[in-house]
């Protein structure tokens, strides 16, 4: 099974079948796990939010929470048994992030963090509707697609990232024009599909019945998308407000 979201790959398949039903993955726990999950995020995303219109300085707090999320991410792909403490330390140090930035975006766009946590669980329970209704059909081709639109996003990313200390910005990625408006658009479009891959995922790790611990792994990669996602659509937010 392929997904675009390298936390849940088809190797997670390998070796991990067969265990019986109190040992193994369930959905219901994975939404278990994700409540926990979203609700430490909350709690850290609320505390840095709060220093930060105390007016106590948030950026290294980002910068850390960035750079050992990252770290903490990587080791939670690798060391996949590990989850159930990683992902919660993941979700705290995500929270870091996202709370300083959703903070520093409000100074400048007053009511746009409420609104982008707004669409972006209204994203995730629309598609979870149209999942579950099998309105969009799960197919090979559709992985695919969306492994490559996503594979193609990060690397431009990359090179946006790199072009950045040469002083060069990569045109059109943040630029608040309709042609910028439109880029942001398409990858708030495939961030959003990411979401009905990690569902699929979910679904087929339970029937597959891998192990208890997956229930973390699973909520782990889908907060990893749905903090892309939030991040995208308060991007896409600030460029339309930048339009007015």
């Amino acid at each position: 099974m392929r997904t675009a979201n390298p936390a849940l790959a088809a190797d997670t398949f390998i070796g991990t079948r067969g265990l019986a039903a109190g040992s193994a993955m369930s959905i219901q726990g994975t939404v278990n796990k994700t409540a926990v999950l979203l609700a430490i995020l909350l709690v850290s995303s609320s505390w840095i939010w709060g220093q930060a219109f105390a007016g106590a300085p948030v950026q290294g707090f980002v910068g850390f929470g960035a750079i050992a999320g990252f770290v903490v991410a990587l080791v939670t792909i690798f060391k996949k048994a590990w989850a159930p403490i990683t992902a919660p330390l993941y979700a705290a140090l995500e929270g870091l992030v996202l709370g300083g930035i959703s903070a520093m975006f409000e100074r400048s766009y007053p009511g746009i963090a409420i609104q982008a946590v707004t669409l972006t669980f209204g994203v995730l329970a629309a598609l979870l509707i149209a999942y579950t209704s099998r309105l969009i059909p799960v197919t090979a081709n559709f992985r695919l697609g969306v492994a490559a639109a996503t594979g193609g996003i990060m690397l431009v990313y990359l090179a946006s990232f790199v072009l950045g200390f040469f002083g060069i910005a990569m045109p059109f990625l943040h630029d608040s024009g309709p042609i910028g408006i439109g880029v942001s658009l398409f990858i708030v479009v495939i961030a959003a599909l990411n979401l009905v891959l990690d569902f699929d995922f979910i679904e087929q790790g339970a029937q597959n019945n891998l192990p208890k611990y997956m229930e973390w792994y699973a909520a782990f990669g889908l907060l990893v998308t749905l903090v892309w996602l939030y991040l995208e659509i308060i991007r896409l937010l600030a460029k339309l407000r930048n339009r007015r």
